[in-house]
């Protein structure tokens, strides 16, 4: 192999400095527009005094809102932006929600159906471990979402047939739309061969590391912590106030490591 194809293929390492310890994280280089812009906000110093304004348990630790920086004890944090989103780069199942996945933050799919991530907010996880059968039940929950998301595909693409039945307020024969659109679902999917399913890597992350698969493919995930999992141990176990924001702010400073 070549140099420059190693390089090509090396991972840029940022690292996360918090009163409880730094945390090294490594950029995915397959999701480059979420790599790319979070370099740039590093570069500028963007991060530098930010907190980690949103603190949950069990679940992951988030930070990068502009308002954060300076903000009294009072003020409702999370709402914060740069002006603009990054398309979605979902990299699954090579990439997914274990425990120090680095992902962004978005805004709710009923204002954000595109699933488009924050421009500087982001989360890393902290998750809890699961048991198989929790696992199972959370596969067959990510196939049972593509079906719902098909289903209202579906019917939007007969938007009309719709409207017609319920003007004719013909309950019967929106019964039978509805039945007619399931078995036309049930049939794709029966022959479909990519439907979401965990590898073993992924099941024995999930059992023994811990995460939150309820989040995969969903939000971006692009980047995963590889010195530091304690820290965010440390971070998500402070006490916070409601809206779960610490009651100490936790700040953050955030440089590329160089090598």
């Amino acid at each position: 192999m070549t140099a420059s194809a190693q390089n090509a293929e090396k991972e840029t390492v940022v690292v996360l400095t918090t009163e409880y310890g730094k945390i090294k994280i490594k950029l995915y280089n397959d999701t480059p527009k979420h790599r790319d812009n979070f370099l740039k906000l590093v570069k500028d110093g963007f991060y530098d005094g930010l907190l980690f304004h949103r603190v949950i348990k069990d679940f992951m630790i988030q930070g990068g809102d502009p308002d954060s920086k300076g903000a009294p004890a009072s003020k409702q944090l999370g709402a914060g932006d740069v002006g603009y989103t990054i398309p979605a780069e979902f990299v699954y199942p090579k990439h997914y929600h274990k425990k120090g996945a680095l992902a962004a933050a978005r805004q709710a799919d009923q204002v954000n159906p595109e699933k488009r991530s924050s421009g500087c907010q982001f989360y890393i996880v902290q998750g809890k471990t699961m048991s198989d059968s929790e696992i199972s039940r959370m596969e067959k929950g990510l196939q049972n979402k593509m079906k719902e998301s098909r289903f209202y595909e579906i019917v939007k693409s007969r938007n009309e047939e719709v409207k017609k039945l319920r003007i004719a307020r013909d309950s019967a024969g929106l019964q039978n739309l509805q039945n007619e659109i399931i078995a036309q679902m049930d049939a794709e999917f029966a022959s479909r061969t990519d439907l979401p399913c965990m590898t073993e890597e992924m099941k024995r992350d999930y059992k023994t590391i811990g995460g939150t698969p309820f989040l995969d493919n969903e939000y971006t995930v692009f980047g995963e912590v590889i010195e530091g999992l304690d820290v965010i141990d440390k971070i998500a176990a402070v006490k916070t106030r409601q809206g779960d924001r610490p009651e100490s702010d936790i700040k953050m400073n955030v440089g590329i490591v160089e090598e």
